[in-house]
C-alpha cells in the first residue's frame, strides 16, 4: 500500500474515494465534485492498494471568526476504512501523519466524531468540547419580509454567488473559508429548504414543525437582522448557528448530537465556551 494526498484531479484514485465514501458514509461526492466545489481547502490522506482507496483521513482548512478575530482552523473528517483492512492502523497512521504535515500550521483542529470512535481520538490529543443551541421567542409582529423558495436546478448560479462571497454568519463564533462544505449540504442535505430573502439578498436555510423554525444559516454578503426576515406561523427560531443579534433574548441550553465534538488546540488558546459550530459547515 502506499500513502497518497490531494489527488482530485487522479480520476482513479478520485472515483475509488467517492465510493469508499459512499459505502461507509453514504455520501455522495460526485455532483459535488462535478459541480467544482471540491477545492483546494478539502484534501484526503488516504492509503492506497494499488488504484483503490482503502483508508481515509481528510483535512478542511478553513477559519474560525471568534469575537470578530479570525483563527486558523482544520476540520477534520470522511475518517473511513474499508471493512477488509480495518484493525491495522490504518486509521491511526493517517491521523499522526495529518499530524506531522500540520504541525504549528494551526490554531483549531476539531472533528465531529460518532459513537463508535469515542475512545479513538483522545489517543491523538483531542478533548471533547460541551456545545450550545440557542433558542429565541418570536411573533409574527416581529418580522419583516417573506421568503421566496429557491430550486436548485434554476437558481445555482445565485446560489453560489452568494455562499462564495458570504460575510460570516456570526461575529461571536462562525466560520469562513468553508463554502465547499456548505455546498456540500446544499447540494444533498437542504436542496429542498433553500429560501431568498430579496430585499436582503440573503439566502435562507430552514425547516420547520410545529411553529418552531430550525434555522440553518443565514448567507449574505452583509449581516442580516433576523427581524427582518418573515416566518409564517412561527413561534420559535431554534438556532443552529451561534446567533449575535444583539436584541434578541435566547434561551441557551446544552446541545446534545450523536457522538461528540472532538478539539486540539494551539498551547495558550482557549476554545469559546458556550458556542454552536455552524451546521453548514460541518464536514
Amino acid at each position: 500500500m502506499k500513502l497518497v494526498s490531494d489527488y482530485r484531479e487522479n480520476e482513479v484514485l478520485r472515483i475509488s474515494f467517492i465510493q469508499l465514501a459512499a459505502d461507509i458514509f453514504g455520501l455522495d461526492f460526485t455532483s459535488w465534485h462535478e459541480h467544482g466545489y471540491w477545492g483546494e481547502r478539502y484534501i484526503p490522506f488516504s492509503y492506497a492498494d494499488g488504484d483503490i482507496i482503502v483508508a481515509n483521513v481528510s483535512v478542511n482548512e478553513l477559519d474560525f471568526i471568534i469575537e470578530g478575530k479570525s483563527y486558523k482552523a482544520l476540520q477534520i473528517g470522511t475518517v473511513m476504512t474499508h471493512p477488509e483492512y480495518r484493525n491495522k492502523g490504518l486509521s491511526a497512521s493517517l491521523m499522526n501523519h495529518v499530524l506531522d504535515v500540520y504541525k504549528g500550521k494551526y490554531d483549531f483542529m476539531y472533528l465531529f466524531a460518532n459513537d463508535s470512535v469515542l475512545n479513538f481520538y483522545p489517543k491523538f490529543g483531542f478533548e471533547k468540547v460541551e456545545e450550545y443551541q440557542y433558542t429565541t421567542m418570536i411573533s409574527d409582529g416581529q418580522c419583516g419580509f417573506g421568503l421566496k423558495k429557491l430550486e436548485l436546478a434554476h437558481d445555482l448560479e445565485l446560489i453560489e454567488k452568494t455562499v462564495y462571497g458570504r460575510a460570516p454568519v456570526s461575529h461571536t463564533f462562525s466560520t469562513v473559508h468553508s463554502a465547499g462544505i456548505t455546498m456540500y449540504h446544499i447540494l444533498n442535505v437542504f436542496p429542498e429548504h433553500l429560501y431568498y430573502h430579496i430585499e436582503k439578498d440573503a439566502i435562507v436555510i430552514f425547516t420547520k414543525e410545529n411553529r418552531t423554525v430550525q434555522l440553518y444559516d443565514v448567507i449574505s454578503n452583509a449581516p442580516v437582522n433576523i427581524e427582518d426576515i418573515y416566518f409564517a406561523d412561527t413561534d420559535k427560531i431554534q438556532f443552529h448557528f451561534t446567533p449575535d443579534y444583539s436584541d434578541l433574548q435566547y434561551q441557551r441550553v446544552p446541545f446534545k448530537r450523536d457522538g461528540a465534538f472532538f478539539m486540539k488546540k494551539r498551547p495558550g488558546l482557549e476554545y469559546p465556551r458556550f458556542i454552536k459550530h455552524p451546521f453548514t459547515s460541518e464536514a
